[in-house]
């Protein structure tokens, strides 16, 4: 069946904006256009189809049962065109004006604002939206697409063949006590001695509760766990005020470094958690991706010195 030449992408996008706003004014609006040409180019439309797609009531439009078969086809087909043209212009090192970033809500006190602002100095630009997440919902998101790359922690959630590493520092696991507390005049800490006390933790999916796990494993008890929470910041805030400890990375020691005291653990539960960005290799040569990259270097560069 050989398609109507009159049978266009604009057209189409018409039509579906009619059927999302229910007549011809607000159709008018959105698009841009006068009502008049809104009415010409579904009435083209319908000649193109060579098939009724509305019936007139009064002054009003009434769509058919044709006009809700045609729209849903329609919203797929518009939906491929522009993952089309993306795929395509991404194809030819074209790259997006935006960048999905995600990150873990601890990298957030010196990682991630030093990354973003050397990639902002590259590339002026790029819109760069950060969704700040736990690493289990992150890396999902990323094998879905949803974002261009993520900042996490390297563990077993990140070992995929579809994902490019790229290693940017290692983060020492320590006890967080309140600055009062009765061990925090301690140099280092055997955690067996601590199987009556209350420990506070994030939920599961966050790299520190995995690895909190690990080494309560080690020290042989289960925590008594008085809350599990989604932000890392609740969580040190509760430290400081005595709720509970917790295990948690040093990058957050600048955080409430006046009330809480970061005590390192014994070598027998001695546990590093690897940073790294993490991304696509099918986007390997998005040039955004090449300046996020080539920051990260630059960050772990400064890091290792």
């Amino acid at each position: 069946m050989e398609i109507d030449e009159e049978l266009t992408l604009k057209k189409i996008q018409i039509f579906l904006a009619f059927m999302r706003c229910g007549n011809l004014s607000k159709t008018a609006t959105e698009m841009q256009l006068s009502n008049v040409s809104v009415h010409k180019a579904l009435h083209s439309l319908e000649s193109a189809l060579r098939c009724p797609l509305f019936k007139n009531e009064g002054r009003n439009l009434i769509p058919l049962k044709s006009a809700y078969v045609f729209e849903e086809r329609a919203q797929k087909i518009v939906q491929d065109i522009f993952i089309t043209v993306n795929k395509t212009r991404e194809a030819a090192g074209f790259a997006a004006k935006v960048l999905h970033l995600g990150s873990l809500y601890s990298l957030t006190v010196k990682t991630i604002p030093n990354v973003i602002s050397g990639l902002k100095l590259r590339r002026s630009e790029l819109d760069i939206q950060l969704l700040l997440s736990s690493n289990q919902d992150l890396v999902k998101k990323l094998k879905t697409t949803e974002l261009d790359a993520i900042i996490v922690a390297l563990n077993e959630t990140t070992q995929d063949d579809d994902f490019e590493i790229l290693p940017m520092f290692c983060d020492d696991i320590f006890l967080a006590v309140n600055k009062d507390s009765k061990y925090a005049d301690f140099e280092e800490i055997d955690l067996s001695l601590l199987k009556e006390e209350t420990f506070l933790t994030l939920t599961q999916g966050f790299a520190t509760h995995n690895d909190s796990d690990f080494i309560f494993k080690k020290a042989g008890f289960s925590p008594k766990v008085a809350l599990q929470l989604n932000d890392i910041f609740t969580l040190i805030s509760m430290v400081s005020s005595g709720v509970g400890f917790a295990l948690l990375p040093g990058r957050i020691s600048a955080v409430y470094e006046s009330s809480v005291k970061l005590i390192p653990l014994k070598q027998q539960y001695h546990l590093q958690q690897e940073i790294g960005l993490v991304f696509l290799k099918s986007k390997e040569r998005d040039p955004n991706l090449l300046a996020l990259i080539a920051e990260c270097r630059m960050f772990a560069s400064h890091v290792q010195k």
